[in-house]
């Protein structure tokens, strides 16, 4: 087994009640697993560096540095086909390679995150690479393999293979418009088939470029990780398909996505009806007021308050909830977006008010509700 696999292993032996390697915490003194991962989606980071910004903690200089000295285990890096390249859509396969051989070479696992879009997909945006556009399903599936494989064959040369690949982004409504599209006037078995399809071959491509005797999970992306009618919906039909997956990641921010306790039905529900361990795997909360807030949906499930404290309150409030997912399936967290601080040139997430670092880059306490 690769060293690499080590930052979650750990936690996998610990979770399954078969004792812990050395230096790993033991379980809480109410026998709830640790995490097996927690950490950040940083996809923009070198975009950020790049136009200036800066990240310390105390003496330690760098985002990246700062989130693994504080107990980040796992980093997520977003990849788009053939993105703009201007500002953070640079997303690029040689940018996500040359930002993942940093990741790894501090010891982190690597989560790639395949949007198979040229740009941001998401449950209401799923554009198909201009590349592809036009191409009949027969031939898309071929596609969507052979590139699949090709990426991870191309991070494995280049020493960063990843351990868990996500076929496709927030995928509630399919991926691949109008052929992968489900929901809807297309909530059809015929629409379901030809999505089963394409996230097949997507899965094909990650079986075919893992080495024999090791392993790379697939993951799949439900946004709506305070849902739990929607994620019964979608994943009841992936289990139709039949589909060859190991995980099932989430989103969860608050204002769009409902309570805590919602969040926690949702976990439940992933975790008992369909056997797989469970990730949130984009997060965030406030640290201070801004105009971010034009954004929130549901102020109602804005429970902490948006101040320093409030957001690490969150924090260990959301890792203590993912820890107690039943039957000890409750894998991660990570935070999305962490590094965008105010920095000239870039569009910044959330005004700003949404990362793990102050406006002058210094690490936000609530990071540290990732330590051991």
């Amino acid at each position: 087994m690769r060293q690499a696999a080590r930052w979650w292993l750990a936690g996998a032996l610990a979770a399954a009640g078969l004792g812990a390697c050395a230096g790993d915490g033991p379980l809480d003194g109410g026998g709830v697993p640790p995490l097996r991962a927690a950490g950040a989606d940083l996809s923009a980071l070198a975009a950020f560096e790049g136009a200036g910004a800066q990240y310390r903690d105390g003496g330690i200089t760098g985002a990246l540095p700062a989130l693994r000295a504080r107990g980040s285990t796992l980093f997520r890096l977003r990849l788009f086909v053939a993105p703009l390249g201007t500002g953070i859509e640079t997303n690029d396969l040689v940018y996500t390679i040359a930002l993942a051989q940093r990741i790894k070479a501090t010891g982190a696992g690597l989560l790639l995150d395949i949007h198979y879009s040229d740009t941001w997909a998401d449950p209401a945006h799923q554009a198909i690479p201009a590349a592809w556009a036009g191409l009949a399903l027969d031939s898309l599936e071929q596609v969507v393999e052979a590139y699949t494989l090709a990426v991870i064959t191309a991070m494995d040369s280049a020493g960063v293979r990843p351990d868990i690949v996500q076929v496709g982004n927030e995928i509630d409504a399919g991926f691949l418009w109008p052929l992968g599209h489900v929901g809807g006037s297309d909530d059809t078995p015929a629409q379901w088939a030809q999505l089963g399809r394409l996230l097949a071959a997507g899965i094909r491509g990650v079986r075919a470029a893992t080495p024999p005797g090791d392993t790379i999970r697939v993951m799949l992306h439900f946004s709506g990780g305070g849902n739990p009618p929607g994620i019964d919906w979608f994943f009841g039909h992936v289990a139709q398909l039949g589909l060859d997956y190991d995980l099932i990641g989430l989103s969860w921010y608050p204002w769009w996505h409902g309570s805590l306790a919602a969040l926690r039905a949702g976990l439940a529900t992933a975790a008992n009806h369909y056997g797989r361990d469970v990730m949130v795997v984009e997060t965030a909360y406030p640290w201070r007021h801004g105009a971010w807030e034009q954004m929130i949906v549901d102020s109602g499930a804005l429970a902490w308050p948006m101040t320093r404290a409030g957001q690490a309150q969150f924090l260990a409030d959301l890792v203590a909830t993912v820890r107690a997912t039943p039957g000890g399936r409750g894998a991660g967290v990570l935070w999305w977006h962490p590094e965008a601080i105010p920095t000239p040139g870039l569009f910044v997430w959330g005004d700003g008010a949404l990362a793990l670092f102050d406006s002058s880059g210094a690490l936000l306490p609530a990071a540290r509700a990732f330590a051991p």
